[in-house]
């Protein structure tokens, strides 16, 4: 017995050390019958927790079919298996599957064993071999590992066949992207954010002071098939880091189903969450209101189908258009990018269209961003030409059009997935979630900082050749790297406060396009803190009305360039209560120069004026015209005369009893910034945006 026994283990270690094959077979394992009998119970339970089918098919599978596949599980009863017999081929291979939904950087070890051990363990192995290389982007190993897949695979793996064409093509971009390095930096967001649990799907306000994202945490209860279920964290950003995350709770998250963030608005009031408890996914709105989130609701059928996935949402910087993305029936291929317009007469969001070809492609759009400035799109794509997985992506709209994308490259893009990038309004700053080695879990949430253009050398210096025309001295200077400019537009942020009390109020903000005298979108402030958060994209001369009932509204102009470069304006406005003496300055009330008629700009900020003399029926006000201090004393009290004069005709010309008016010019004698404190100024703009505060029209209430 002892000698039969002595010969079986010196056969075993004979065939172990040339790596051949040990299945799980009990004539092998005989002599350790209760070892085997236990390792062969977590085998099988891996494969019942797997809802095991043959191994030559689960690589083929779709994604919607390996949802009930419980990885997470079987992997810890593969694991098992593997300490008794760590030389079966197939165990090997399962270990590695599981690790290829779970944790791609672990896969490579199982599938080289499982190769090694067995050639032939399943007709796809050299498919998953290529991948390995290529998720280190080892291009060329990647690319010889697919041939060798494809020219020996049977028409029964054709989608396996299909994939491997088009994985070699990433890697030819792959070999090019990599060659030109983005210039981005690239950094961990830390424990402040992070957990050795995964943590994704940032989203910002375009001022970067507030961040949501998803984890799976033991916060919330096991999910059936492995893993926490998913749940929404938030973290503040004060003196430039962030807080220690914490759960956003009830009633946005809710036990035993899956809570994830899409997206938020600009200015931080508007929460896109997804959750599929109906059995497929769906986009919730929840708001701010008072301090705390609304229990989110479904938006209506115009954006959620019944039978179809809805995964992504994104609001565009004016809350008029909702961009999402959607598998519904109709579209090119996988999920599509769409786009919904606010319907302001029935309340709901209208039809949705498909943006095209251009952006979408026969595979998988997700994880889209609208960014603040309205013209850029950033998002994720297995199309185009990617290097791997999903790649992100960006999109300039032209003339109405969205131009063909671009891939961000390499590093920020990688052979893994890489999705969910949302960009601060300044343009400068990105966060996304991505796997990468060395991390803190098995997703991450990462800083980007985007560079700007790389400075070129300056081959000769041009003083030193003046100096020394004998013998040219030739140096060459690299200038430092600066941080990109960003986008093209601006930001304006502050607390809104009564002027008395100083108490944050909860007010209305309209956003005007003055050139066009429309209404380009309606704001709120924050209802505890007064905050609020204002995007200006370039192009446009913006009027911006803040008001609220028993108050007189507040006004400002920002002009706003097309390639305007970013700028964020910090705004606090104290507004007033409607008493008598109170007066306001009338910023959006627009003369040509050295003219007192009223330019067509000024019409919004008429209308809101009448608006209000008609709430207060039995109020009379000032309404006087002021100048800066260049030009003579007379000439500045005749202009402003008559600009204070050309209000008040046409408020009477609209309604306003003309005894509820009066006019007057004070010229250069009330000035906001004196004539010596303008001149002392040595900033010649400055000294301008001085000379213009000066120039104004008011109004003050002389009775009620």
């Amino acid at each position: 017995m002892k000698k039969t026994l002595y010969t079986l283990i010196i056969c075993l270690s004979f065939n172990l050390s040339f790596g051949q094959d040990v299945p799980f077979e009990k004539k092998i394992f005989k002599e350790q019958k209760s070892e085997f009998k236990e390792a062969l119970k977590h085998l099988d339970t891996g494969d019942e927790l797997l809802a095991y089918m043959p191994v030559n098919l689960i690589g083929v599978m779709t994604p919607i079919e390996k949802q009930g596949l419980n990885y997470r599980g079987a992997l810890q009863e593969y694991l098992l298996a593997h300490k008794f017999n760590p030389k079966s081929a197939d165990l090997n291979y399962k270990i590695a599957i599981c690790y290829d939904n779970i944790d791609k950087y672990k896969m490579e070890k199982y599938f080289v064993a499982a190769y090694q051990l067995k050639p032939t363990v399943v007709p796809e192995i050299r498919f998953y071999l290529g991948c390995c290389h290529h998720l280190k982007g080892n291009w060329q190993k990647a690319i010889d590992e697919y041939n060798a897949f494809g020219s020996s695979a049977s028409n029964e793996l054709i989608n396996l066949k299909k994939s491997a064409t088009k994985r070699i093509q990433e890697c030819r971009s792959g070999e090019k992207l990599s060659k030109e390095k983005s210039r981005v930096w690239i950094d961990n967001l830390g424990k402040s954010i992070n957990t050795k649990y995964p943590d994704y799907a940032p989203v910002i306000s375009a001022d970067e002071a507030i961040m949501i994202f998803t984890a799976r945490r033991p916060d919330e209860e096991m999910s059936p098939f492995g893993g926490y279920f998913e749940d929404l964290y938030e973290s503040e950003r004060i003196g430039g880091a962030w807080t220690k995350s914490k759960t956003i709770g009830k009633p946005v998250n809710v036990e035993g189903q899956h809570d994830a963030t899409i997206g938020l608005s600009p200015d931080g009031h508007t929460l896109f969450v997804y959750n599929d408890n109906k059995g497929n996914g769906d986009i919730l709105i929840s708001t701010d209101e008072n301090g705390a989130w609304s229990k989110p609701v479904r938006l209506g059928k115009n954006i959620n189908t019944k039978d179809y996935h809805e995964p992504d949402a994104s609001l565009s910087f004016d809350g008029k258009t909702l961009y999402f993305t959607s598998n519904k029936p109709g579209g090119l291929g996988g999920h599509d990018i769409y786009k919904s317009s606010w319907d302001e007469d029935k309340e709901r969001w209208g039809e949705s269209v498909n943006l095209g070809n251009v952006l979408n492609t026969v595979y998988e759009e997700r994880s889209i961003f609208i960014h603040p400035d309205g013209e850029t799109m950033y998002f994720a794509s297995k199309g185009h030409n990617t290097i791997g997985g999903y790649d992100l992506f960006y999109s300039k709209l032209k003339n109405g059009e969205w131009q063909k994308p671009i891939n961000f490259g390499y590093p920020l893009n990688t052979p893994h997935d890489d999705v969910q990038l949302v960009v601060a309004g300044n343009g400068r700053y990105g966060y996304y979630s991505s796997y990468k080695a060395g991390g803190y879990g098995e997703k991450d949430i990462y800083l980007i900082t985007f560079l700007g253009p790389e400075k070129l050398p300056i081959l000769s210096n041009e003083d030193n050749l003046i100096a020394s025309i004998a013998e040219p001295i030739k140096e060459k200077f690299v200038e430092p790297e600066v941080i990109q400019e960003g986008a093209n537009m601006a930001i304006l942020t502050g607390i809104i406060r009564d002027e008395k009390t100083q108490k944050p109020l909860k007010a209305n903000i309209v956003l005007i396009d003055n050139e066009e005298n429309k209404i380009i979108a309606e704001f709120t402030s924050d209802a505890v803190t007064g905050k609020y958060l204002v995007s200006l994209p370039g192009g446009k001369n913006y009027g911006i009305a803040v008001k609220r009932d028993g108050y007189l509204f507040h006004s400002e102009n920002f002009v706003i360039p097309q390639e305007s470069g970013f700028k964020q304006y910090e705004k606090n406005v104290d507004l007033k209560k409607i008493e008598i003496g109170q007066k306001i300055i009338l910023r959006n009330i627009f003369f040509d120069v050295s003219k007192w008629s009223l330019r067509n700009e000024s019409v919004n900020e008429l209308e809101r004026l009448i608006k209000l003399m008609n709430e207060n029926p039995t109020m009379k006000i000032e309404l006087s015209g002021h100048t800066d201090t260049r030009g003579s004393d007379e000439s500045n009290r005749v202009l402003s005369k008559h600009r204070a004069q050309s209000v008040v005709e046409y408020l009477v010309d609209h309604g306003v009893a003309k005894d509820r008016l009066k006019s007057a010019g004070y010229g250069e004698k009330q000035p906001i910034h004196s004539h010596s404190k303008v001149y002392a100024e040595k900033s010649k703009t400055k000294r301008e945006e001085m000379h213009q505060e000066n120039r104004r029209t008011e109004f003050k209430v002389l009775s009620l």
